[in-house]
């Protein structure tokens, strides 16, 4: 979740700059239930595409998984019960309310899923941040690993014979993303260079000052012995 939405107790991540950031902000207006029939779309999707998933999860049906984009302003909530699974979309989650979260950027966290990205290697370069029961996380990435998910894939094979011209403008406003991204990357980064130079700049020349002032101060010191 974004800035202000963090359940309590939470660790704040800040969220790239990216196409995913200005969505968000332009979709925290609209209260959650109105996204609510999305994600129980796709929850009938991953059912009928994926069973297995929910399956290896029975043993921690009960439990409750806070998945928490950061760069959109709600976060969802996993029920994996095989038998009555639920995803909710909320604006605020409480501490109490969840076994376990999985906090990080949405383009990560679909990369996760889809098995793109190694889960340790995110964890531990702080991509991702893992709280809570971490073995229902472990057995929830253990669910997804080698199932094959393709977010795209899945959800417009629904579509029947509108799929393949779903999936291909799916795929092209995907690249449309990324070469939206790559040029919000290029701004930010001729934007914040000259303020780095500059910084780096009065650190060098601070660095020389000092060791002047520690030259003059010894200078000093052997004119008074």
């Amino acid at each position: 979740m974004m800035e202000g939405q963090y359940r309590p107790g939470a660790k704040p991540m800040t969220p790239p700059f990216s196409p995913v950031l200005l969505l968000g902000l332009a979709l925290k207006p609209l209260r959650p239930a109105l996204l609510q029939p999305l994600f129980d779309a796709m929850l009938r999707v991953v059912r009928r595409q994926h069973p297995d998933i929910l399956e290896r999860l029975e043993a921690y049906g009960d439990r409750v998984v806070c998945i928490d984009p950061i760069d959109l302003p709600f976060a969802i909530l996993l029920e994996p019960n095989p038998a009555e699974p639920r995803l909710t979309v909320r604006r605020f989650v409480d501490a109490d309310e969840v076994h376990a979260t999985i906090r990080g950027p949405l383009e990560t966290l679909i990369a996760l899923a889809e098995g793109k990205v190694d889960g340790d290697a995110l964890f531990f370069s702080r991509q991702l941040v893992i709280e809570g029961d971490t073995e229902v996380v472990v057995a929830l990435r253990n669910a997804i690993d080698g199932a094959g998910i393709d977010l795209i894939a899945d959800l417009t094979s629904a579509l029947g014979p509108f799929a393949n011209p779903a999936r291909r403008l799916a795929d092209a406003a995907l690249e449309a993303a990324h070469s939206v991204r790559s040029g919000i990357e290029t701004l930010r980064q001729s934007l914040i260079a000259p303020a780095v130079q500059g910084a780096a700049s009065r650190d060098a020349r601070i660095a020389e000052l000092e060791a002047e002032v520690k030259a003059l101060r010894k200078a000093s010191r052997r004119g008074h012995a």
